[in-house]
């Protein structure tokens, strides 16, 4: 399953994505068999990658050391966005218990956050740990107005928004509350801006298909919230960041790069809509990618800004 994959390469509009591959350099197709790959992350201790199939509520398992995959978790709660936190652990979005997770180094279940106000969460959707230990996450309502990513519920909040869960008290705080349906997040390696996708499009003819962006002050609220870059091929749905502070957005046409001041400045062409990606490998210069069937990596020459 190695070797060029056809319909996959390199786009090239700006010379600083040109910089960070080289001509031989090729995506690599990894496995394939899910009906949506989703939420990957990479245990740099185990040097493995663990995905969601979220519609057939399981959780995958790539091993680099023989590139062996085997089922992670089944059942799994059609768990769709995961995380590894600053100790190693999985912290992962679960659709049908509306709930966020971490899973402990002895592999029992802790419940992190299930409701807001006396009320059941959405379906929390994709999900990022802060270097002080806070875990910030998306609760759009994908996951519980059909039952082939979930299971139909009744919706109890007032909308779909963004919370973070405070590291030393559990507690639950709303911290954006202007989206229509928040999916992908992300911190710049400063941890000075904080970046939303926007992928409300899909329930709304002609909304939101954008990454927005924020400032984060010493006080970690979000202020601001202009659009950093609007999706030209379908929906950004999950993203990370490089060191450099470039974005690696995924996209119906493969993942699409942003400089940090919001240019395009290249793609990367995978056959198959991408859902997600993350950096990897022992050097984080591995990105890793979530397409609708398929995981795909390629060699960049550039670091992820954090792990998972």
């Amino acid at each position: 399953m190695f070797g060029e994959i056809d319909g996959t390469g390199f786009d090239v509009y700006d010379a600083r994505f040109a910089a960070m591959f080289a001509s031989h350099i090729h995506v690599e197709r990894l496995w394939s068999g899910a009906r949506w790959c989703e939420g990957p992350a990479w245990f740099a201790a185990g040097r493995y990658l663990v995905w969601s199939d979220i519609p057939n509520d399981r959780m995958m398992r790539w091993d680099e050391t023989d590139g062996s995959v085997s089922v992670f978790r089944q059942p799994s709660n059609f768990a769709n966005g995961n995380t590894v936190d600053r100790q190693g652990r999985l912290v992962t979005c679960e659709h049908r218990t509306r709930r966020v997770t971490r899973t402990e180094h002895d592999g029992s279940v802790t419940v992190l956050a299930d409701s807001y106000g006396g009320r059941r969460l959405n379906s929390p959707n994709d999900v990022v740990v802060r270097s002080d230990g806070s875990i910030w996450f998306s609760d759009p309502f994908y996951g519980i107005v059909t039952d082939y990513e979930g299971g139909v519920q009744e919706v109890e909040q007032d909308g779909c928004h963004v919370y973070r869960i405070d590291p030393s008290s559990g507690r639950v705080d709303r911290v954006l509350d202007d989206f229509v349906q928040p999916n992908g997040l992300a911190f710049s390696p400063d941890e000075r801006t904080f970046y939303v996708s926007d992928t409300g499009v899909t329930h709304i003819p002609g909304g939101p298909a954008h990454i927005r962006k924020f400032s984060l002050g010493d006080d970690a609220r979000p202020s601001g919230g202009m659009v950093f870059a609007t999706c030209t091929a379908g929906i950004h749905d999950g993203f990370r960041v490089d060191r450099t502070g470039n974005i690696w957005a995924s996209a119906f046409d493969g993942v699409h790069c942003f400089a940090s001041n919001g240019d395009l400045i290249g793609k990367i062409r995978i056959p198959e809509i991408v859902g997600n990606v993350t950096f990897g490998g022992p050097a984080k210069n591995r990105l890793f990618i979530c397409a609708t069937t398929s995981i795909y990596s390629v060699y960049l020459f550039t670091n992820g800004a954090a792990m998972g």
